[in-house]
């Protein structure tokens, strides 16, 4: 998961214009109110250069990038004998 990416939306940013869908149609629809709703999956390779795209042309600023984190696991304690 590492060097993946996914889509944001800042809700309150949004101005619903939808240009995002237009650009991103695979990864972004739109509700009856004409907001976006996006895919939670992760963006690679042809993906993510579209979502960059659809991220810098977004009028009201609200569409971004999320750098997906790969969670590692907590390390136990060596047992002492």
């Amino acid at each position: 998961m590492a060097g993946t990416y996914s889509l944001g939306i800042d809700r309150i940013a949004c101005d619903g214009y939808g240009l995002c869908a237009e650009l991103l149609p695979e990864r972004i629809e739109l509700d009856e109110w004409g907001y976006p709703v996006v895919a939670s999956a992760p963006l690679a390779g042809d993906a993510l250069r579209h979502a960059r795209r659809a991220v810098a042309a977004c009028p009201a600023l609200a569409l971004r990038l999320d750098r997906a984190t790969e969670r590692v696991p907590d390390r136990q304690p060596a047992q002492r004998t």
